[in-house]
Formats: structure tokens, sequence, C-alpha cells
């Protein structure tokens, strides 16, 4: 998923100073972003009052549309580089396409994990028959230093393991483990990411990890996490220091948890790098712009995503909030 912003705006997150330690319940507001053709999104993170949860520095949400008429999701070749990206549908289909050869399309409840590493190009796209809706949520994992230099790589893993918590509790984990159950996808740093369905009367309680920070991204209906009521597209940030999340639902609603261990290096996210410093970042988009590094993919119908123009003001270290 492109970050398809033309001023992209150079944010420098990441240290653990300004983690809360104990529970909070802080409400983060969507900021609307077009990406593409035909699909509008809420972007959650980074956010002006967030820039990350754990590693997950990226998060776009989108949907549910009524697509039956349009071309849906056309999100062109471009390029990555030191994060994953996750997709993970509700409704709908997306097809995968990257610069190693992989072609995958992803439906829901699939985990569509790519690992950028130092370089990798892929575009997304909805089928030519696709269904009616589409709904989901676009998510990027920041590598820590260790890891960001690494081959890219690319997973689908079509079955993931399942929680019945009781209570009208049940959870599919995407990513890390929870509460016992590991997910397949590979990770790089103490994280999380979880499905969570609650059906119409639920009163349950999800076991954490204290020492992980969390948020909640509401995908539909209006559940209650530790008595705060969500509406759909929106996203509560819970801090740490909690042994378990009380949720409630009067109707049918679903979320996704996501969490880790706080990021303790400093990043540099600009457009679609996450890199330490802005050279690495322009050193990036010289990369792309000239062909050289990210390769090639096959398949779509036009041309690669151009990269916008570079900021012409310094960066300027904010860390994890503003």
């Amino acid at each position: 998923m492109s970050n398809l912003d033309v001023k992209p705006a150079a944010t420098v997150c990441g240290g653990r100073e300004d983690v809360s330690a104990a529970p909070v319940r802080e409400l983060l507001a969507p900021r609307t972003v077009q990406l593409g053709e035909s699909t509008q999104v809420r972007r959650l993170l980074p956010n002006l009052g967030r820039r990350m949860v754990g590693a997950w520095c990226f998060v776009d949400h989108y949907g549910p549309d009524d697509i039956a008429q349009e071309p849906g999701m056309q999100v062109p070749p471009h390029p990555h580089m030191g994060l994953q990206t996750v997709s993970w549908l509700h409704d709908g289909e997306v097809l995968h396409r990257d610069s190693l050869g992989s072609k995958q399309t992803v439906r829901p409840r699939e985990l569509g994990l790519m690992t950028s590493g130092l370089a990798i190009a892929h575009f997304e796209e909805s089928p030519r028959d696709h269904a009616r809706y589409l709904h989901g949520a676009q998510l990027w994992v920041a590598l820590p230093d260790a890891h960001r230099h690494r081959a890219p790589a690319f997973e689908h893993h079509a079955e993931l393991p399942q929680i019945t918590g009781g209570n009208g509790l049940h959870a599919t984990v995407i990513l890390g483990e929870l509460d016992g159950a590991r997910s397949p996808g590979s990770i790089y740093s103490p994280l999380v990411g979880a499905d969570l369905t609650l059906a119409a009367g639920t009163a349950a309680r999800l076991p954490l990890q204290p020492d992980f920070e969390y948020a909640v991204l509401t995908m539909s209906g209006e559940p209650e996490v530790d008595g705060v009521r969500l509406a759909p597209g929106s996203m509560l940030y819970l801090g740490c220091g909690r042994g378990a999340l009380p949720l409630a639902a009067a109707t049918d609603s679903s979320l996704m948890l996501l969490g880790g261990e706080p990021f303790e290096e400093r990043l540099v996210m600009w457009w679609n790098f996450v890199a330490r410093t802005g050279e690495e970042i322009a050193e990036a988009r010289t990369a792309w712009q000239s062909g050289d590094r990210f390769g090639t993919v096959h398949g779509y119908d036009g041309a690669p995503l151009p990269a916008p123009e570079l900021p012409v003001t310094p960066l300027k270290p904010r860390g994890r909030t503003r």
C-alpha cells in the first residue's frame, strides 16, 4: 500500500520517552486521504497526536465501499524500504504483484505480508471481476535497524490461528502472539496484530501484555473498549500497563488490535520509505526515479508512481507525539 500524498510530510518518530507507562484512553481522529482513482481512506497513523504504536507506524482504514460499478482499488507500482506492509480485508479482494515476481490475490481474513527490507516495488489493485464491496485496512510495521537492510520477501497466509475467548469474543491472530496463539507471519520486533469479532451482547476481557502499548481500530459496529464507545474508522490509543482489556458490544462489531513493545529507535518516514536519516530518504527517492535498486513490477496497465518532490525544510525530530 502506498502513501499517495503529493506533498507528503517528513515525520520523525520512535523513542520511548513519550509512551504512556500507564493505561490511557486517547481517541485519535482520522484524516481523509484519496488513494488512487476511486478509493478514499481514513488515515489513523501517523497522527497529529500519535505517530507509532509499538512498531506499527502507518494505518489506513477504507470502506465499506460499493465498487460494483467502479474499478475499485488501483494503486500503481511504487517503492518501499525499511518496513513491512500488511494487507487485511473484511470484504473484497486485492491483487498483489511485486518486483520479486509474486502474484497473489488476498481475500478476507487472509494475511498478505510484504517485507521490503532494503528495497522492493509492488502494486495493488482490485481484480477485474471483483466483489461488490471493498473494506479493509492497510498497515506498515517499521523494521528495526538489524533487519531493515535484509532481502525483500512476500508471504501469504490463508490460515491463521483463531481464539474463542467466550462471552461473544472471537479473535484471529494476524501477527505476533495473543493469548497463547501465534501467527505464522514473520516479525522482527515484539508486536501483535489481531482481528477481533464481538457478537451482539459481548462482555469479555482479552488478556494483554503489560509491557506492550496498544491501540484498537474499529472496523464495524460500535463496540465499547474499556468503557469507550467507538464509531467505525476511529482509533483508541490505550498506552501500556494493561493485563487485560474489557470489551463489550450491543450489536455485532469488529476491531483490529495493534500492539507491541514501544519502538526505541528514531525513524524518518517520508512517502513510502522508513529510514534513519534524511540523506537515506533522498538516496532512495533518486534510486526510484532512476529505475535502480527497487526492481520492476510487471502486469500493471499504467505507469509507475513518480516520487513527490522532497520537502525544502530540514527534518526536525519531534518524537512519538507532538
